[in-house]
């Protein structure tokens, strides 16, 4: 993960979005799919990678936007 990158995460009873780097959360709700939807339309707006987390802090799904950016040549 690098600045920048936005990261989907639980905390505190909420579903959180912050940038990679940063302490402070740009978006919050209690619905993980808005939030996670927030999150994306965010990182796809800044080129950069989109960290989806579970609520026990391990990663499920990491984005790259754009996809030409993404070092890993599978689909998926």
């Amino acid at each position: 993960m690098s600045a920048g990158d936005v990261e989907t995460y639980y905390e505190g009873g909420r579903w959180k979005n912050r940038r990679q780097g940063r302490t402070r959360a740009f978006g919050t709700g209690e619905n993980k799919a808005a939030v996670q939807a927030q999150g994306r339309a965010a990182a796809m707006r800044d080129g950069v990678e989109h960290i989806i987390k579970r609520r026990d802090g391990t990663i499920s799904a990491r984005h790259t936007y754009p996809r030409r950016r993404d070092p890993r040549a599978t689909k998926g």
